[in-house]
């Protein structure tokens, strides 16, 4: 046994609302920058639906993640290191620009200095990496923005899988939301696939990030990932991906995508695993057996062998405890409700999803039967197979059972507390129809439902310590801009904090302004007019004010 520690995340579906916040606040922290215009670290996906970038699920096309050979070894499904070298100046499995979309902004100079005219100035879609003209047709979440129209609904890659009938009926079935980052996997082929060595697996909290000073920029690793989370960066040459928002994770701080959540959807934590049962959990022969496989190799955090051979491994006592006490480990392990997202890929990831009920429950609805019954839910959960078996190629790899069974387990947990809730008498074999005690119900719904900020995220803070040198890490990320290591040096922090007007958009005596992100709260230097001397004239906003104490004396 070699147990080591891994940072997770677990997404309850039946909270997303589609807000996009995520993916905002994301965008703003780590891909406001020239070169990945087109990169979201975190996108939200309509389902059904083609995804980001388009059909990125059909492996057949873009050769991701691993396959297992005849004599069941692994092997990356891109090929024998003799194949990805002959390729590596010309690799044939990289989704296009059109894939992702050709972002673009809009020529707002026209609006601003368009002459007077009788017709309304436009403002044209202008290409962000050629500055050219153009014409939108695809986006980060079109899906979305089509309403999960029919047209589009066909291509998703994982309909094809499924019946014609179903095909037909989905559309009236139902859609949600899948929030999607990089799944930090512990078998990552994005790693195995980087010629340089580029691509790193941190021992500490397992988080996958990219070495740019020995990143080259072959994009071997674009095609190894089968979720298609690392981008290429076109202005710097280098390969850029998720970083779990390692400076904020390191002094206990959650992601920024968890952390402005909307739907306060997103559990982070701790989860031991035996290290040395991963290749053998990724290399079973059926893949129905993945999900179960990847189960067996995390670890009971409350066994004292287990809890021995950590302290042993150099594990600290404080991400032990972290690990006893994580949400995700009670989701994934404890209530099984948690599902990984396509195990087929046999990368192990390690961001999981509770599946939607919601659906179910619409459906249901509007049948005129009620919609919390126990019993109704159950027989609309087996009737409905359509969603259950799209579910299962998301999550279980065509699979059934374990869906049913989270599923199940969310509807128990709907009828117990709604007795609960309303005062009735409940009902012990409802929880007992799921293998529960009541008990373990109310505690699964506290988690789920109403979990406080400190409840959804348990993240040791064993860097807090050393947090003054890790912020000066955050804060020149080479993420943050062109600065950093092995790109173009230049003063970060100055663009960031100083403000200053550099398209000479500003009046002539307002080119500098004052910024109260760093104002030491005493200085009043530049936040006044001044007079001809350069003294402050500080009454100057209100014409007159400045005489008036005199006139009232």
């Amino acid at each position: 046994m070699r147990v080591m520690a891994q940072l997770a995340m677990v997404m309850n579906l039946d909270k997303c609302i589609g807000c996009h916040t995520c993916s905002v606040t994301c965008k703003q922290a780590w891909t406001n920058r020239g070169g990945v215009e087109y990169a979201w670290f975190n996108n939200v996906e309509t389902r059904p639906g083609q995804g980001y970038p388009r059909q990125y699920q059909d492996q057949e096309k873009w050769k991701g993640g691993w396959a297992l050979t005849k004599r069941g070894k692994l092997t990356l499904r891109s090929g024998s290191r003799l194949r990805r070298l002959l390729n590596i100046f010309a690799n044939p499995d990289l989704p296009a620009v059109a894939d992702y979309y050709e972002p673009w902004t809009y020529d707002y100079q026209n609006l601003l200095s368009a002459p007077p005219s009788d017709t309304t100035p436009t403002a044209k879609p202008k290409s962000s990496i050629t500055g050219e003209d153009t014409k939108v047709t695809w986006g980060a979440n079109w899906d979305d923005d089509l309403g999960g129209g029919p047209e589009q609904i066909g291509k998703d890659p994982l309909l094809g899988k499924l019946s014609e009938q179903v095909k037909l009926e989905f559309e009236q079935t139902f859609m949600f939301y899948l929030p999607r980052i990089c799944e930090h996997c512990l078998n990552p082929s994005c790693a195995a696939s980087c010629p340089s060595g580029a691509i790193y697996k941190r021992a500490e909290d397992g988080i996958v990030l990219v070495d740019q000073d020995k990143c080259r920029g072959w994009r071997q690793c674009v095609t190894g990932c089968p979720y298609k989370k690392i981008y290429f960066n076109h202005k710097t040459g280098k390969a850029e991906k998720c970083t779990f928002c390692y400076p904020r994770v390191e002094v206990g701080i959650p992601t920024v995508c968890s952390e402005t959540c909307v739907g306060r959807l997103r559990y982070i934590g701790v989860l031991l695993y035996d290290a040395d049962k991963v290749g053998e959990a990724a290399s079973v022969r059926d893949e129905k057996d993945l999900y179960p496989a990847q189960l067996g190799v995390f670890l009971n955090p409350h066994d004292p062998r287990v809890v021995a051979e950590a302290e042993r491994a150099g594990i600290s006592g404080e991400w032990i405890e972290a690990a006893q006490n994580s949400p995700v480990y009670r989701l994934i392990v404890d209530y099984q409700l948690a599902l990984p997202l396509h195990p087929e890929y046999r990368t192990m990831p390690m961001v999981w999803y509770v599946p939607p009920l919601s659906p179910v429950v619409d459906v249901l609805s509007q049948t005129g039967h009620d919609g919390e019954a126990v019993g109704n839910l159950f027989g609309a959960i087996d009737a409905l197979r359509i969603p259950v078996e799209y579910l299962a190629e998301l999550f279980t790899a065509g699979d059934v059972g374990p869906v049913r069974a989270s599923l199940q387990r969310l509807a128990a947990m709907r009828a117990h507390m709604r007795k609960v809730n309303l005062g009735e008498d409940v009902d012990d074999s409802i929880a007992a129809s799921v293998r529960l005690a009541p008990g373990e119900i109310e505690s699964m719904y506290r988690l789920l439902a109403i979990a406080k900020y400190e409840d959804r995220y348990v993240i040791p803070g064993g860097a807090t310590s050393d947090a003054h040198r890790l912020e000066a890490i955050a804060t020149g990320c080479s993420l943050d801009g062109d600065g950093g290591p092995g790109m173009t040096a230049f003063d970060v922090m100055a663009e960031k904090f100083q403000l200053v007007d550099t398209n000479g958009a500003a009046p002539a005596d307002k080119s500098r302004r004052i910024n109260l992100l760093d104002w030491d709260g005493v200085s009043t230097e530049g936040m006044f007019p001044t007079d001809g001397n350069g003294a402050a004239v500080k009454g100057a906003a209100v014409k007159g004010a400045a005489h008036e104490p005199e006139a009232i004396g």
